[in-house]
């Protein structure tokens, strides 16, 4: 079982296949393993290695640091750790914004991003936004597994598994509750300003079927990043990677390619 230690954390991290690498972040309280599809998808012919990050799945659970400009520095400083020639990075929900982050860093040491089903600057830019985030915060609070039976629900296309909604909700009950912070700060993030400067190639993936963020947040993105590019999964919410797999997995490999 393969850890890091990165920025004074301990991070878990699985590390299979050879090639290319991709280095693969999860959303919001889950880990790793929202990723097992595309592990068994992609890593016959690319490195994949999946991370979970601080606060969540095996890692550790420090006091601080749960804030975007601190995550994407654990993951510009994982890239090192692993010794990494500028892997792809791909983001899940928050972690686009993670992953995008890193890149306006660090553009020489990432081939590209993938941020999924991301919302960017959506939480900062929507009306009401802080109201709803500091509203988020109090139910978690008061009823935490009750506010999460509720909330996870709308990242999945309706229709989809009630085991896998329910296993999701078990992984960001085993998060620190810590990450809550990571709402309060998203609702403040807006990179635009900073986009027209980013030189690493970007290519957005989302479901079309997605209620947390609406495919209106990334084709607004396309004209402010040059190069960038969007592919819609059909029949998938916020949690493409796990709701259609395999439409998933072969609209990244086109990305990649």
């Amino acid at each position: 079982m393969p850890y890091a230690t990165v920025n004074d954390t301990t991070l878990h991290y699985e590390d299979l296949g050879s090639g290319r690498p991709l280095v693969l972040l999860h959303g919001w309280g889950t880990s790793g393993r929202v990723w097992d599809a595309q592990v068994a998808g992609l890593s016959a012919d690319h490195r994949v290695i999946t991370l979970d990050w601080r606060g969540c799945g095996r890692s550790d659970r420090p006091a601080g640091g749960y804030t975007i400009a601190q995550l994407a520095s654990d993951v510009l400083e994982f890239i090192d750790v692993l010794d990494l020639d500028r892997p792809v990075l791909v983001g899940s929900s928050i972690a686009g914004a993670f992953v995008i982050e890193a890149a306006l860093r660090a553009p020489g040491r990432i081939g590209a991003v993938v941020p999924v089903g991301s919302g960017v600057q959506h939480f900062s830019t929507r009306p009401g936004a802080k109201r709803a985030a500091a509203g988020l915060l109090a139910d978690l609070r008061a009823d935490r597994a009750g506010t999460l039976a509720g909330f996870v629900p709308h990242w999945y296309a309706p229709g989809t598994s009630r085991a896998l909604i329910d296993w999701t909700v078990r992984q960001v009950l085993d998060a620190t509750p810590r990450i809550d912070a990571l709402a309060t700060d998203q609702a403040a993030y807006d990179p635009r300003d900073r986009l027209p400067a980013l030189r690493v190639p970007v290519h957005f993936l989302h479901g079309a079927l997605d209620t947390e963020v609406p495919l209106s947040v990334p084709r607004g993105l396309l004209d402010l990043i040059p190069g960038a590019r969007l592919t819609v999964i059909e029949g998938a919410g916020h949690m493409a990677q796990q709701e259609r797999p395999e439409r998933f997995n072969q609209a990244l490999r086109a990305a990649l390619n």
